[in-house]
């Protein structure tokens, strides 16, 4: 391989997902114009079955987020935010969002031609993840002048208990007269029942994708997957995001029948727990894939498998699977979940982001590495860092940490 070279090799389907993708956003720009659609902002892991079955088409702020991550334009567009009162030390999503709509500048007008994200006729949010998604969206109902409704999710859950189900399943009820005035429709229980089979569909498919990586050599890393994810944040309960993982499927199943790796010789396997650095997806997944070193699972990707869809009940089954995410759970629990995944992907090593503005999302605070590194005996690294803000990011160190971690499994060898 020459030095220009990447040693990254791309999946044919990508060139799908960026028609599907384009699709999506041209369908809601359309729809918060001149269409008869409603437009529903949503955060990922909120009540987007509800609000599909009742016509809305659904925007995700954290994909936005992600976005303004990924292109770097989040670290020019937080001090926007900082300079309304929005601490340097919260989410980055959400100061790098504020930042987007106050500086009235979006990577969707680079990649889809669009002009702006779509202006909401309704916020609906869910606090599993934490209380930013409703600070966040509270700007802009007080921006906008839009209604805001959404869900209170209890935390540290050891086990998810039938009263917990039953009150997450009540609010989520309490949502529908609110969303059937917003959209001018009464919810059809069938198409909520045929939303959310969807929808449960496309995350077991996704699960079979994420699961491919077991095999050895892996057939996707987890940077493949942190873009491959996308119609499983955006599109669930949709159709065509089943389609779209039926086809990637079949492609990494190819790849494994033939032996081919997503790196090539690999040699070591790794866990990423935490947050991507979104502006440094390219240059983690060459350095790794130059060590012949695959990052072959993570928590984050899995945070979109939802068996609890399953339900025939759609009610109770969003209330318990919006609230058995990885984040909602306690620390001994999500120490065993990582066990399992340690076990399960054959792992050598694990790589902790501590995102400094994602506290929720960072599991290295109270001493978790260090006891999954003694119980499983295999070495980690702590990386300083976050999900947007790359002045909290240090390239050279980072690399550094990596090539120290890959070089201590050699000697292990």
């Amino acid at each position: 391989m020459s030095r220009n070279e990447s040693p990254i090799k791309k999946l044919r389907s990508t060139a799908a997902l960026r028609d599907l993708m384009a699709d999506y956003y041209h369908e809601l720009d359309e729809a918060a114009g001149s269409g008869p659609a409603k437009v529903a902002w949503c955060n990922s892991v909120g009540p987007a079955e509800l609000l599909r079955a009742l016509g809305f088409k659904v925007y995700f702020p954290e994909n936005h987020g992600a976005m303004l991550g990924a292109t770097r334009m989040a670290t020019d567009l937080i001090p926007a935010a900082n300079a309304l009162g929005y601490s340097p030390e919260i989410c980055s999503y959400l100061t790098s969002d504020i930042g987007s709509y106050v500086s009235r500048t979006t990577p969707l007008t680079r990649a889809y031609g669009l002009a702006s994200v779509p202006t909401p006729d309704v916020l609906v949010y869910n606090t599993n993840q934490c209380r930013d998604v409703q600070d966040w969206f509270a700007f802009y109902k007080r921006e906008l002048g839009i209604p805001m409704i959404g869900i209170e999710t209890p935390r540290s859950l050891s086990r998810i208990t039938p009263d917990i189900v039953e009150d997450l399943a009540a609010q989520h009820r309490a949502l529908v007269p609110e969303l059937e005035r917003i959209a001018g429709a009464s919810l059809d229980p069938d198409r909520l029942r045929a939303v959310t089979a969807s929808s449960f569909r496309c995350t077991e498919l996704w699960r079979e994708v994420l699961r491919t990586a077991c095999c050895r050599p892996a057939p996707l890393t987890y940077f493949d997957a942190t873009i491959q994810m996308g119609p499983a944040v955006v599109l669930r309960g949709d159709e065509r995001a089943e389609r779209y993982y039926e086809a990637l499927l079949e492609e990494l199943r190819e790849r494994m029948q033939e032996g081919v790796g997503a790196v090539d010789d690999e040699r070591h396997r790794f866990y990423w727990e935490g947050m991507p650095v979104w502006g440094k997806l390219r240059e983690h997944a060459e350095q790794f894939a130059s060590l012949n070193a695959c990052v072959v699972a993570s928590t984050y990707c899995n945070s979109w498998i939802f068996e609890a869809l399953a339900d025939y009940d759609p009610f109770t089954g969003m209330a318990r699977a919006y609230s058995e995410l990885f984040i909602v759970r306690s620390e001994a629990y999500k120490q065993h979940y990582l066990e399992t995944m340690a076990r399960d992907y054959a792992i050598d090593g694990f790589i902790f982001h501590n995102a400094k503005t994602c506290p929720n999302n960072s599991n290295c605070n109270y001493g978790m590495h260090v006891r999954l590194s003694k119980k499983l005996d295999i070495p980690h690294i702590v990386i300083d860092g976050d999900l947007n803000d790359l002045r909290l990011y240090s390239e050279e160190q980072t690399r550094t940490q990596i090539e120290a971690l890959v070089e201590q499994l050699e000697g292990i060898m």
